[in-house]
């Protein structure tokens, strides 16, 4: 009862980014423009492929659908961030909400990365096999498709986050602005060993399959752009694929760098500044990236904005 109490009490704080008061405000001013121009950005994209019967189709059914994902995967973030941030790190998280925070933040982040597989395939069955697009591609498979990316996010982060959250805390500042697994694993004075495995474990199935799946799909979507005899058609297959390509190389390549390198090497200076890419600078290039690459989208947007 006693240990369940002291449990019950446990607080953390987050490590300021900096001692000065005006090097805070200036990096909250920085990331609180960063996640309301992602919320904008992200919830206009959701937006416009509702109210357009023109984007109907899956390849923008998957983008509104990792639009709507983003929006709450940085607000799973940013809020609190932001708060501590203001106060030079005395906002206190409980160890309930710290774990709150990291279930939603690797649940949300793995479905995030099954889903740009999901985009993926969705590309390769509309290159590949055009003719067969519309009976492959059916609104069951879609709709399958997105929820079984949440049911495997939420599958993997849940054992995940009670399994970290059952250790003994002997301190209680996190070097960093959120709960990330590694640098709440670093508070500990239990053995982490089969902790840091499970994490490599379960980093390794968000992260390395689905990208060596997306990379297989690229290699038959590359062949047949090569088969392909115009110009103008082969940029065209190109150019739906170049601004997913792009969103993959971003999310995956920070992600990949902070958990699959070795413990070892983690640096939480280093994991802090990457993490603000991933938490914050990525959701802002996604819709950048998909408009102004993707000619209906953008079209959409400019009729959109001359209505108002």
């Amino acid at each position: 009862m006693e240990e369940m109490n002291k449990t019950a009490k446990t607080q953390f704080f987050f490590r300021p980014f900096s001692s000065d008061p005006e090097v805070q405000m200036a990096i909250f001013m920085a990331l609180l423009v960063m996640y309301l121009t992602s919320l904008s950005g992200n919830a206009a994209i959701a937006v416009i492929v509702q109210i357009n019967p023109s984007l109907h189709v899956p390849m923008y059914f998957f983008l509104a659908n990792l639009a709507v994902l983003e929006i709450f995967y940085t607000s799973s973030i940013a809020p609190l961030a932001l708060a501590n941030l203001l106060s030079m790190g005395k906002t206190p998280v409980s160890l309930a909400g710290c774990g709150t925070q990291m279930f939603f933040f690797v649940f949300l982040g793995g479905a995030d990365c099954v889903l740009l597989a999901v985009m993926a395939y969705d590309r390769l069955v509309a290159i590949c096999q055009p003719l067969r697009y519309t009976r492959i591609m059916r609104w069951c498979l879609c709709v399958a498709l997105v929820a079984g990316s949440l049911v495997l996010g939420f599958l993997l982060s849940l054992p995940l986050t009670i399994l970290i959250f059952h250790l003994p805390f002997c301190r209680n500042e996190i070097y960093h602005f959120y709960c990330d697994m590694p640098a709440i694993m670093r508070l500990t004075c239990a053995d982490t060993h089969v902790h840091k495995t499970a994490l490599y474990v379960i980093s390794f199935i968000i992260l390395s399959i689905p990208l060596a799946l997306i990379s297989i799909s690229y290699v038959f979507i590359m062949v047949a752009i090569v088969q392909i005899r115009s110009a103008a058609g082969r940029h065209r297959a190109f150019s739906t694929c170049s601004s997913h390509i792009l969103v993959v190389l971003l999310q995956y390549g920070c992600t990949s760098f902070i958990y699959l390198s070795p413990s070892s090497s983690y640096s939480p200076e280093m994991g802090r500044v990457v993490s603000v890419v991933y938490t914050f600078i990525t959701p802002i290039l996604n819709p950048f990236i998909y408009s102004m690459r993707n000619k209906e989208l953008r079209d959409a947007l400019k009729k959109a904005l001359r209505k108002f």
